[in-house]
């Protein structure tokens, strides 16, 4: 006579392992490609480079960073500055009140542009849920599918935002990303890293960035999509006159 209750004991221990190696194996492949992209050389650094004519500085020491843009037009000097204590702004070197809405908005401006130039790095953090789809070949090289979403809870303004990642089976480096934004009307992107570069042990690239297709499609397919040069190319996201050092703890 079967005895069902064992066999169904027996079925939620299999699920369940395998439910935590899938889990492991994602965590096994972000950790391993944020210590190719730089690892602990993140922890302590300075990093500055120009996007588009505005000047961004990236600072962490530890568990502290500041991020800064730095903007000039007919008023002055204009300063963003992002701790983690939240954002302030001024113009030649006096402080502006803002609101809380103008405040959340520039914060999530710089934050956004300072989050691309230093991935993976960031793909730890406690607010960001990671999956690991399956696997897939672009120009005849194998890559990790993992997809990315963010809890609402220190997910930033921008928490609703989807990502998939291209991660290199071999060299774990993150080479392709897919990603789902809402803001503005909302859209799709995909970029291909370019230029690629290490500096102070600090992998950085550029990205041609390409129009998604319909909002509705799933990231997943993403690229299939550019395998079939189905994507429109709408920018080039440069890094320039980068620099980096790496601070003393």
């Amino acid at each position: 006579m079967i005895d069902h209750a064992y066999l169904y004991l027996w079925g939620f221990i299999i699920f369940a392992f395998i439910g935590c190696s899938t889990q492991a194996d994602v965590e096994t492949v972000i950790n391993k490609t944020i210590e190719q992209h730089g690892g602990e050389a993140y922890q302590n650094s300075h990093i500055r480079f120009d996007f588009r004519g505005t000047e961004y500085t990236a600072k962490r020491t530890g568990g502290n960073y500041v991020y800064t843009r730095t903007m000039q037009d007919s008023s002055g000097v204009m300063v963003d500055s992002l701790s983690n204590t939240g954002l302030s702004r001024t113009v030649d070197g006096n402080k502006i009140n803002l609101s809380a809405q103008d405040s959340a908005a520039y914060a999530n401006s710089v934050n956004s542009v300072i989050y691309f130039a230093m991935l993976p790095y960031g793909l730890n953090d406690t607010a960001v849920n990671k999956k690991l789809l399956g696997q897939a070949t672009i120009k005849g090289e194998p890559y990790y599918e993992v997809k990315v979403t963010f809890d609402q809870q220190d997910g930033g303004t921008d928490y609703e935002d989807e990502f998939i990642y291209w991660i290199h089976r071999d060299t774990y480096t993150m080479d392709y990303l897919a990603y789902r934004f809402h803001v503005d009307g909302g859209g799709t992107r995909f970029r291909e890293a370019y230029n690629v570069r290490t500096i102070k042990g600090i992998r950085f690239a550029d990205y041609n960035n390409y129009g998604g297709a319909d909002m509705q499609q799933p990231l997943k397919k993403y690229d299939t999509y550019f395998k079939a040069d189905t994507l429109t190319k709408v920018s080039e996201i440069n890094l320039e006159d980068l620099e980096a050092d790496i601070l003393d703890e």
